[in-house]
């Protein structure tokens, strides 16, 4: 059943991405509720049960809905917005939950804030009353990979390291969508945004497996070096 839903998430995402680069609509209001929601498939079919696990889950859960609000017509896009806040949120909780948190290093926010720092700073002029909104989220998506990148050197597993990718991957796609929204639009950026917010599902979503150690150990940090 997981390698199934592994083909049909993939498959969805292609098809989701191709649909949109066409204009194609009325697919995309179709497949890209699907594509995420075959991603919380999988990892409510990983056998360990852990709240690493559950709040992955509730990520991709609340970014189901940020895809569907973002995806409508009718200018819904504080509340996308605010449905991946609620989702990095969750996200941040999963990595706090199991090696991060408070005893995550600093070390790996200093290149994390200081990127999106240039971002933000880079759209600033453009933004007019969506400053506070954007800003806020820049600081909460940040510390989301902060989070991810610091758990993946407290564990150093392969699981953490996807995860790790994956929140490096969510700060590029938003950036990239950012810039098309608030500065100009520029060639490719459909296939750049949902390419990279793909790959940093799946990779948060790959993240949770029962082969992890740390999970499976009632996810208790696993100090190495």
């Amino acid at each position: 059943m997981r390698r199934i839903l592994l083909i049909a998430a993939f498959a969805l995402a292609v098809a989701n991405t191709g649909a949109d680069m066409l204009g194609m609509h009325a697919a995309v209001y179709i497949l890209k509720p699907l594509a995420t929601l075959a991603l919380v498939a999988l990892v409510l079919r990983t056998t360990v049960a852990s709240r690493y696990r559950a709040w992955i889950a509730a990520g991709l859960a609340v970014s189901l809905a940020g895809d569907i609000l973002l995806m409508l017509p009718q200018g819904l896009f504080v509340p996308g917005l605010a449905a991946f806040l609620l989702a990095h949120l969750c996200y941040i909780a999963a990595f706090a939950s199991d090696g991060a948190g408070r005893r995550a290093p600093l070390l790996p926010a200093l290149p994390v804030f200081g990127a999106a720092a240039i971002v933000l700073w880079h759209l600033w002029p453009s933004l007019g009353p969506m400053r506070v909104p954007v800003a806020c989220y820049v600081a909460v998506i940040s510390t989301m990979s902060w989070q991810a990148i610091a758990r993946w050197r407290v564990l150093g597993t392969q699981h953490a390291m996807l995860a790790a990718a994956g929140s490096v991957f969510f700060l590029m796609s938003d950036s990239a969508l950012a810039i098309r929204k608030f500065v100009t639009p520029f060639p490719g950026a459909t296939l750049v945004i949902l390419a990279t917010y793909y790959v940093a599902q799946w990779g948060l979503t790959l993240s949770v497996s029962a082969n992890d150690a740390s999970l499976a150990a009632g996810s208790q940090p696993l100090r190495v070096g």
